[in-house]
């Protein structure tokens, strides 16, 4: 049995296929998790998203800020210009596997590792139990009447940038939502900055990686991650954290990570779209 931790597929079906038979992935035995970002940008979302599905409990995925970008879409019909979601939309199973997408976590913590499993990342105010709580909050909201206000009018937006615990109602959700599923950098006193998005050593004076703050709360925790295709590299082991997004969709590799023994996998990938954008 063995467990493998993959980048964001990003609507990449086919490299996913080909690094599946060269890891000897065996449904019946083994595991797989995703970083999240099933969806948007490659050419097979749909594929992506029934493969992944079809899993049932033999995957773990997070949510990403595409896929909550897909619900949204298919709850507005304002798709942006570099989409590619009509496969989805026009799926005959589109409901069920939007609702199957929604039932997802923000953060996964694995019992037997203590491993977090997140889209993004975590700011360093939070430790490890208030994390998890506030994204069983956060789902808890996106499922419900308020979440579905949210994702049609309120997702998008940089603000708030700090955390308080006074933070309530949609600033709060929003501020949760874009921790999980956009963060990269911060400023050294923990405000969030979503603004940069290239490679550590690139950004502006003052902001660094969201794992690399001083004073992070979870630095004793292994934390696993998608999201930033630019990083330049897997694993941090000084921040004991795996960045797993090897931008596949923009001509990179789709990544996976043995979890029994660190071993990196990597599938050369065509690239569909440039880099750039979340």
């Amino acid at each position: 049995m063995a467990t493998y931790v993959l980048g964001d597929l990003q609507g990449c079906y086919t490299p996913l296929r080909r690094l599946l038979e060269r890891l000897r992935y065996d449904p019946r035995d083994d595991r797989l998790w995703f970083t999240g970002d099933l969806v948007n940008r490659g050419p097979d979302s749909l594929a992506c998203l029934r493969f992944v599905k079809s899993l049932g409990d033999g995957a773990v995925v997070v949510l990403g800020n595409h896929d909550l970008h897909l619900v949204s879409v298919a709850l507005t019909g304002r798709r942006k210009s570099r989409d590619t979601l009509d496969d989805i939309l026009a799926a005959p199973d589109r409901e069920e596997l939007l609702a199957w997408l929604l039932e997802q976590p923000l953060l996964h913590e694995d019992p037997a590792t203590g491993w977090l499993l997140v889209h993004a990342g975590l700011p360093p105010a939070w430790d490890r139990a208030q994390a998890l709580a506030l994204a069983r909050e956060a789902n808890r909201a996106l499922a419900g009447p308020e979440g579905r206000h949210f994702l049609t009018h309120r997702m998008y937006g940089n603000l708030p940038d700090a955390w308080g615990e006074a933070l309530c109602g949609e600033d709060r959700l929003r501020f949760v939502v874009n921790c999980f599923t956009r963060l990269r950098y911060c400023h050294a006193d923990g405000r969030l900055d979503f603004h940069h998005k290239g490679a550590p050593g690139s950004q502006a004076d003052g902001l660094l990686p969201w794992f690399a703050v001083p004073g992070r709360r979870t630095a004793g925790d292994t934390v696993l991650f998608g999201h930033w295709s630019t990083l330049g590299r897997v694993h941090w082991p000084e921040h004991r954290v795996y960045g797993l997004d090897g931008g596949c969709v923009w001509g990179g590799d789709l990544v996976a990570l043995h979890a029994e023994s660190g071993r990196i996998v990597r599938e050369s990938c065509a690239g569909y779209r440039q880099p750039g954008g979340d």
